[in-house]
């Protein structure tokens, strides 16, 4: 049996410290999403933050100021909507 993301707190605590980036403008928006709405997170939205989190900081930077459209393996319709909430957060 999978434990949900909510339900484990090392998993919550991971989530947290890869959202620690190099640039403090990213880092900065994701700890501020983190914070309002990380309890109330599904797993798919952990899944699509996730997968933000494996790009470069100048990539996901791109993404969250809308300078770029998802690419690869982070253009999926729950990354789409997740970054939608990251660009108003």
């Amino acid at each position: 049996m999978t434990t949900r993301h909510q339900d484990d707190p090392a998993k919550r605590a991971r989530l947290r410290w890869r959202a620690r980036r190099g640039l403090l403008e990213n880092d900065l928006i994701l700890t501020r999403y983190l914070d309002a709405n990380e309890a109330g997170m599904s797993d798919e939205e952990v899944d699509a933050f996730s997968r933000l989190m494996d790009l470069s900081d100048n990539d996901l930077m791109d993404l969250l100021l809308a300078r770029k459209e998802p690419e690869a393996a982070v253009d999926l319709p729950h990354v789409h909507t997740l970054l939608q909430k990251l660009r108003t957060a």
